[in-house]
């Protein structure tokens, strides 16, 4: 009877061991944790340009599409900016015209003055040669003379205007600084009235919206959320101790406290290079006396690739996490991983 309650014992024994054993397994391939929350792609709405909201399409939690709009900006001192933009466009391209004519009129003019001028120079050197010889006096030697000059220095002034003229005018055609000038000008303004009319960057839901007709918003004021749907995540914060096993791509299977016994399907995207709270507003000092060595966690975030329309998520909400360490992960860094 000893004998056999003692063949029990050992049985039991064993069992417990081989049961702790195929549990430590499990629990190394298949890394859990309760801490673990949803998480989506968001975008905080804001205005690109500043005016009075004329129109609102959109309330609280509700369901819009992409390009879908959200609100208006009065849009009328912006479609007079526009249409100023452009009068001063035809206003500049008008302006580089002229000033191309006076390059042209100072050109022909220059070339007039060099004519003249070599008339004179022959005169000249006629008078010499003549007055070389005594058919001529001096006096129209200077005369000669005195013209030529005379001609020289109108060919100078004609030269300094032409410049001038070219300078004033700068580059040709459309490449010129002012016409450039001016329609960067009438395309902010056009990107301005544009930016009016405010719609949907994603699919999704509005949140925190408390937006009215009337309201003045200013640019780059976030004034609502929009949570993109079909972007769903989970900011999985396991142990220090799991995160060697873990790499980018690995399975995970996730289960949303809302949802009981419903289980998600998801893949491991990154691994935060810091624990949670390394970079805190104020992060554990742990150079003291009374330090207790504390497993910390490191956030590792998880996307579901199959979000259910049936079963809407919501940003915050509890998750069970586990993924499976041991799936072949298709990342391009797991295979140099593993063999390290």
């Amino acid at each position: 009877m000893r004998i056999v309650k003692w063949g029990l014992a050992v049985i039991v024994v064993i069992g417990l061991a081989t049961g702790i054993w195929l549990y430590i397994k499990h629990s190394e391939r298949y890394p859990s944790t309760e801490d673990a929350y949803v998480s989506a792609d968001t975008v905080h709405v804001a205005a690109q340009v500043p005016g009075p909201v004329t129109s609102v399409y959109v309330a609280d939690q509700n369901s819009v599409h992409k390009g879908q709009r959200l609100f208006e900006i009065d849009a009328e001192p912006y479609r007079l900016a526009v249409q100023q933009n452009e009068a001063r466009v035809t206003l500049a391209a008008q302006q580089v015209a002229e000033d191309e004519a006076a390059v042209t009129s100072a050109a022909a003019d220059v070339n007039n003055r060099e004519v003249l001028l070599k008339n004179a120079k022959q005169k000249l050197e006629r008078a010499q040669a003549l007055a070389h010889k005594h058919y001529t006096s001096t006096q129209a030697v200077d005369d000669a003379q005195a013209a030529y000059r005379s001609a020289q220095a109108v060919l100078n002034l004609s030269q300094a205007k032409l410049n001038e003229a070219r300078k004033q005018l700068g580059t040709n055609g459309e490449r010129n600084a002012r016409i450039r000038e001016a329609q960067a000008a009438l395309g902010k303004a056009q990107w301005d009235l544009a930016h009016t009319k405010v719609n949907a960057a994603c699919d999704g839901h509005i949140a925190e919206f408390n937006l009215h007709a009337g309201d003045t918003v200013a640019t780059g004021q976030p004034l609502f959320v929009l949570i993109c749907a079909h972007s769903y995540t989970v900011r999985a914060n396991y142990k220090e101790t799991d995160i060697a096993a873990i790499r980018p791509g690995q399975a995970a299977d996730i289960t949303i406290d809302m949802y009981p016994g419903r289980h998600f399907k998801g893949r491991v995207e990154s691994i935060n290079g810091a624990s949670g709270v390394a970079f805190s507003l104020l992060p554990p000092q742990n150079a003291t006396g009374n330090w207790v060595k504390v497993t910390q966690r490191v956030p590792v975030k998880i996307r579901i690739s199959d979000s259910k329309h049936h079963l809407p998520l919501r940003v915050g909400t509890s998750a069970v996490v586990t993924i499976d360490t041991a799936a072949h992960t298709g990342h391009p860094e797991s295979g140099k991983l593993a063999r390290e």
